[in-house]
């Protein structure tokens, strides 16, 4: 049976075996913790105090000791050195070769959806609107009944809705946001609501799926004036300072009296060209004043308060701004003719 002092000379010498050819920090580790960690070999040894005669058990315990200090003087002094090593590798894998040519990276560019909502939504936040985005999902209550929209309109049929269930559908417009902003929240009430709508529509200038932006304004004393002011200034902001807008007059369930909205031509200024079919106007949008019922259903007092709302296509928007003849474009995905567009 091996005595102490030959057990621990045997251990030194397994552990200047073990970390002879050791190259990283992680094997280094591993063959500390075969030595020193919890059942290592040095850690048995100093189990084995329980089993020394009392009066041998100082020496035994120094000479214990020692190997300790050693073990961990060599595990330390190895650590370091590899640690140095394995951070001169990186350096050499990671060095860049500043006189190598550049490797050059195709700038991306935004969707001009994008580019149209970010250009609509910095124009009517500078006017104090707050953005409200509703679900995609609606029932038939927010996306039609509370709109003021009879149970035998058109819209409510099949080929024009998209129905998941008897109650539950994909919203046909943006509009039953504001149905909910004015269920819970008191006027004064200045939102913006954009967002991606469902319809079953498909051809040159239309999607099942487009994208919508609606806003309502609700307080004491709004009147059309208030609408058509407004209008002016986002037709300026988004087409040009020379555009002009005007009215007429239209039919939707929520608003009364409802409009249709024109720009004036800002292709061939009011003159008449291909853009605008000869008549100098182009329609851009419909609004009008929010419907009594409407607001009664809300719970807001129509007597106390009024408002108007607008909504519009963002696609469209898209289109006119941009000159594109065909809304699949704008689907497609076409790397070739995104990146015409930079903001």
């Amino acid at each position: 049976m091996l005595t102490i002092k030959e057990k621990i000379a045997e251990i030194k010498k397994k552990i200047d075996e073990a970390l002879a050819n050791v190259k990283f920090t992680k094997s280094l580790y591993e063959i500390k913790m075969k030595f020193m960690g919890k059942g290592g070999e040095v850690s048995d040894l100093s189990k084995s105090m329980r089993d020394v005669a009392p009066e041998d058990r100082p020496e035994v315990g120094k000479q214990i000791n020692e190997l300790r200090c050693w073990a961990d003087g060599k595990f330390g002094e190895l650590d370091e050195k590899l640690k140095a090593e394995e951070l001169e590798r990186k350096y050499a894998e990671e060095k860049i070769d500043v006189t190598m040519p550049v490797r050059e990276s195709a700038e991306g560019a935004y969707h001009p959806n994008t580019l149209i909502r970010n250009e609509l939504v910095s124009v009517f936040s500078g006017m104090g609107f707050e953005v409200f985005e509703g679900p995609e999902i609606e029932n038939d209550y927010y996306n039609f009944t509370a709109l003021n929209t009879p149970k035998d309109h058109p819209a409510r049929d099949m080929q024009d809705t998209f129905y998941l269930s008897n109650d539950l559908l994909l919203r046909t417009q943006t509009s039953a946001g504001q149905i909910r902003v004015m269920e819970n929240k008191k006027p004064p009430i200045k939102i913006l609501s954009p967002g991606k709508v469902y319809r079953s529509d498909d051809d040159a200038t239309h999607s099942p799926m487009f994208s919508q932006m609606e806003g309502l304004v609700v307080d004491r004393g709004i009147t059309l004036c208030d609408l058509k002011g407004m209008l002016d200034e986002f037709a300026k902001k988004i087409f040009g300072e020379d555009v002009k807008t005007r009215l007429r007059p239209s039919y939707f369930p929520f608003t009364e009296p409802s409009v249709e909205v024109d720009v004036s031509c800002f292709e061939c200024g009011g003159k008449g060209c291909r853009l605008c079919k000869g008549t100098g106007w182009i329609e851009v949008l419909g609004a009008g004043m929010v419907n009594r019922r409407v607001l009664q259903g809300c719970g807001i007092d129509p007597d106390e308060y009024t408002g108007f709302a607008f909504g519009m296509g963002i696609e469209r928007i898209a289109m006119l701004k941009y000159g594109i003849n065909n809304m699949k474009l704008l689907f497609e995905g076409d790397v070739r003719f995104l990146k015409q567009f930079k903001d």
